[in-house]
């Protein structure tokens, strides 16, 4: 037992229960991610494209299995479904950052993106209700970058959110695993 724990008990079982540590942290992160994703949308006006939509997905997944990880283990779940729920919120963030990389290498121009919201804008309608449509239709392309900080895009940035997201659940599977 360390010094801090002998002296402060309630951060004894946080330090020894690393599932716990990391399953909560990767649902705060994530819950913060979607808290400032919805506040740049609604309040900034900054509206996402196709791929940023695309990348909420992983949060969405982020915080409730990090929430449901970390209940199971405060209450001393086995150390396979631990395992299991860790190796899920890695992947998870794995996956969203390989998204977030593509995405800002199309806003980079690196490559193509997807056809829905890259590209020329095809298929008008008649010419007649053209100044109609154009009046009720916000494309929003996800080959031009709306904001940048630093020289990153939003992309950009899911990208190191999504790898330390991946780094916190595996350190806690690692952790976990080592547990004696």
């Amino acid at each position: 037992m360390t010094l801090d724990a002998a002296a402060n008990p309630s951060h004894a079982g946080h330090a020894a229960n690393p599932a716990l540590t990391a399953a909560l942290a990767v649902a705060v992160i994530a819950a913060a991610t979607l808290a400032g994703a919805w506040f740049f949308q609604l309040v900034l006006d900054i509206r996402p494209c196709p791929l940023c939509l695309e990348q909420r997905y992983a949060y969405y997944l982020a915080v409730p299995l990090g929430l449901l990880v970390a209940f199971v283990a405060s209450k001393g779940a086995p150390r396979p479904v631990l395992l299991v729920g860790l190796a899920l919120l890695a992947l998870a963030a794995l996956a969203n950052a390989w998204l977030g990389g593509y995405h800002a290498g199309v806003e980079w121009g690196l490559w193509q993106g997807p056809t829905d919201c890259t590209g020329p804008v095809g298929n008008l309608g008649s010419a007649g209700n053209l100044l109609e449509r154009l009046d009720t239709v916000k494309v929003i392309r996800c080959d031009e970058v709306q904001w940048r900080f630093l020289g990153l895009s939003l992309a950009g940035y899911n990208v190191l959110i999504s790898l330390s997201m991946a780094v916190i659940a595996a350190w806690g599977a690692v952790r976990t695993f080592q547990r004696a």
